[in-house]
């Protein structure tokens, strides 16, 4: 698990990518000579922190998501949510501004009318605008890994194992979707006007809930807070079935990913959220069964080869 405990490690959150885009494009330069098929790599100025990677004559795309949730230093060490984190006060923020690295204490002031501030606790006043992210703790057992972050790196993870045999098929880094997307768009107008690309598959993370349980399997999302087409769920289904690969169906009325992005767009995408749960959802203490992680990656494999 070191490459997982590398990406949980790097500080992105939205908006701030570079970093981990950067992580990820010199982990491809440094392994793709050991990959079944070495991919063209998409990136520039036109896909500003993304990254596409192109397997041979693809036919469905695999979305992963590489921002985390996080908060901006506003005025006076007052912090702005990114995204929907869920963190304690007393959870340690790091980060980094023009004077030097910042390690302080999250503290959550409510008023009278049960409003709440967030604050960081620290010894100088922060250059507005800097992101701060949870310091990475990586704790791993013989079932389970556990630290910030794992929605999703684990998702960057899984897609950068499925890269390693992946023959034919779009592998996608994509941005911003803590806080509401803004890079599938163009993604999506990419994969469709180039490589005639209509069918997606989410590498993300969900939730522990009363219908997903950790240790049965992958989940496969029939809905969120968005609705695929049924007629590419029943075939994905379908497949899982076929493949032996433990799952779980999974139904909830919120959340969203990527998926819920590209419905949005302009271009005719069919897609499915397939994810392993998590426990303490978007907490400095995210928790997966390697089960789990185990299901997605081999369920992964399997799609690609039979979509």
């Amino acid at each position: 698990m070191e490459l997982l405990k590398q990406l949980c490690s790097i500080h992105a959150p939205s908006g701030n990518e570079a970093s981990l885009k950067e992580f990820i494009l010199q982990y491809i330069e440094e392994n793709q000579s050991s990959w079944k098929v070495q991919p063209t790599i998409v990136h520039g100025d036109d896909f500003q922190d993304c990254i596409i990677l192109i397997f041979g004559k693809p036919k469905t795309a695999v979305f992963a998501h590489m921002d985390s949730v996080g908060y901006t230093v506003a005025y006076d060490n007052e912090l702005v949510m990114i995204g929907k984190p869920s963190a304690k006060k007393g959870t340690i923020l790091t980060g980094h501004d023009s004077q030097g690295k910042i390690e302080g204490e999250l503290d959550i002031i409510e008023d009278e009318y049960e409003y709440l501030t967030y604050k960081i606790k620290f010894d100088r006043t922060i250059d507005r605008g800097t992101t701060l992210t949870y310091k990475p703790d990586f704790r791993e057992t013989d079932t389970h890994v556990q630290c910030c972050y794992m929605d999703n790196r684990l998702g960057v993870w899984n897609a950068l194992k499925l890269a390693e045999t992946l023959e034919n098929g779009a592998i996608v880094f994509s941005c911003w979707e803590e806080h509401g997307g803004g890079s599938v768009g163009y993604l999506a107008r990419y994969l469709y006007e180039q490589h005639q690309i209509k069918q997606a598959l989410i590498s993300d993370i969900t939730w522990i809930t009363k219908g997903i349980e950790s240790g049965k399997g992958v989940a496969i999302s029939l809905r969120d807070s968005g609705i695929p087409r049924k007629s590419y769920l029943n075939k994905i289904v379908s497949l899982a079935e076929k493949s032996k690969i433990p799952f779980q169906l999974e139904v909830e009325k919120a959340g969203g990913s990527d998926g819920n992005a590209l419905q949005r767009s302009p271009y005719p995408f069919d897609w499915c959220f397939i994810g392993a749960g998590e426990e303490n959802v978007h907490s400095p203490d995210e928790k997966v069964h390697k089960a789990d992680i185990d299901a997605m990656l081999a369920l992964y494999k399997y799609l690609m080869k039979n979509l």
